[in-house]
């Protein structure tokens, strides 16, 4: 049994117990709620202790990766030029569509009395946008690392991670198998503290039941709705790009990456469906072996673009079920944040990546931390709309880049009269 499966049934078993306690002994379980808050608060922080460490050097990490790439000549540049342009548009389509799904759903008072009895109400306003823009690069970046705040130690980060790459190799060399080093050890005790996810998540669904009843499960169920909406509609806007302004047919476009779709929705993987997207690109749409030798390992080591769909969409049902509105200037640091998280966290494995990625746009929002276990509890169920989402992304980078050096070599296209077919 995968932990993400324990986890699952974790959940399961705190709100049926909660639910059962709050209908048949009230008492009991307000002392059960009671013993099991701390508990669960203990385990919350145990993951939140490790976001500093583990967002600053993945962000290292990647832009190194970045860079390194871009240096390599034309077709990567146009890559990454790419998955910028499509992660971009995936966290900006999100923080539209997400509360425009969710605003067709009642929001209950009772879950956010809950909610806010198990994690603690919102942070408060942090002040004028002038001030907020000021506070984005900070004076001491240590002193911004111990308060936890987020998108200041992101700025520094990002010099940082920019002026290494100016660095000669042989310096750069040790500081980038540091961060390597201390990426590789937050992502071991995530999983330590991920095998104890099963009582966490029990600890912290049963309060939230005993006062919320069966409206918290209704609440999840709204989310997880949310999230496949969102990656269906991504994923269906991909058939336009590679289409409408790719220059592919759609009845091709659409049977060259169906096997690809499905190794991904059976193995949910972006990495174990690598070999059949090399396969699409240079069978199914006829592409030169060389294109997407070149172009997918590097979308599959760089980009999902379901990632951040995935921050703005948790953003946006956290705002939605404490019935904040996120202010204009705010949302628009966290979409950044997103499009960047994104393309610095895709190395993190399994449930390790929701907790790395999304903390930190949840408390660069102000918004509470509280929900979010739940929420990786249910993401089992959205996360194969996740991995079709992101392999059709990779495989729609690929066919641009693929039309694009068309373009500029003079080569005929793949579904040119005079272009060489594949051979069996």
């Amino acid at each position: 049994m995968s932990n993400a499966l324990k986890v699952f049934l974790g959940l399961l078993a705190g709100a049926l117990l909660g639910m059962l306690l709050a209908t048949v002994a009230p008492a009991a379980g307000e002392q059960a709620a009671a013993i099991a808050r701390p508990i669960g608060m203990l385990w919350l922080n145990a993951l939140q202790m490790t976001i500093v460490p583990l967002v600053a050097s993945l962000l290292v990490l990647g832009i190194a990766q970045a860079s390194d790439a871009a240096a390599s000549g034309r077709i990567a540049r146009r890559t990454l030029g790419w998955i910028l342009a499509l992660a971009t548009a995936s966290a900006l389509f999100t923080a539209a569509f997400a509360p425009f799904v969710l605003s067709f759903f009642d929001r209950s008072p009772e879950l956010v009395t809950a909610l806010q009895a198990a994690g603690g109400p919102p942070a408060a306003p942090t002040g004028s946008v002038a001030t907020s823009i000021a506070a984005l690069v900070p004076t001491n970046a240590i002193a911004a690392a111990a308060q936890g705040a987020i998108v200041p130690l992101v700025v520094f980060t990002l010099c940082f991670g920019f002026a290494l790459t100016r660095v000669a190799p042989e310096r750069r060399a040790p500081v980038l198998a540091l961060a390597q080093g201390i990426a590789d050890t937050m992502v071991v005790i995530v999983h330590g503290v991920l095998k104890l996810g099963p009582i966490g998540v029990f600890a912290l669904i049963l309060p939230v039941t005993v006062e919320a009843g069966h409206r918290v499960l209704g609440a999840l169920g709204v989310y997880v709705l949310m999230l496949v909406a969102t990656y269906s509609a991504l994923t269906a806007m991909l058939y336009l790009v590679g289409t409408v302004a790719g220059g592919e047919r759609l009845r091709r476009f659409a049977s060259a990456i169906l096997p690809a779709q499905v190794v991904a929705a059976s193995t949910q993987s972006s990495l174990a469906s690598l070999p059949a997207m090399l396969e699409v690109s240079a069978r199914g749409f006829g592409y030169p072996e060389r294109i997407g030798a070149l172009v997918l390992p590097l979308a599959v080591a760089l980009f999902r673009i379901t990632s951040p769909a995935q921050y703005l969409g948790v953003l946006s049902f956290v705002a939605w079920a404490y019935g904040i509105d996120v202010p204009p200037a705010t949302l628009a640091t966290c979409i950044a944040l997103a499009v960047v998280i994104s393309l610095g966290s895709v190395g993190l494995p399994g449930q390790a990546s929701f907790m790395g990625t999304n903390l930190p746009i949840i408390q660069a929002a102000g918004l509470p931390i509280a929900p979010l276990p739940l929420l990786l509890a249910v993401d089992l169920i959205p996360d194969v709309f996740a991995t079709v989402g992101n392999v059709s992304a990779q495989l729609t980078v690929a066919s641009r880049v693929a039309r694009a050096e068309h373009a500029t070599t003079g080569r005929p296209a793949p579904d040119h009269p005079d272009s060489p077919r594949p051979t069996d």
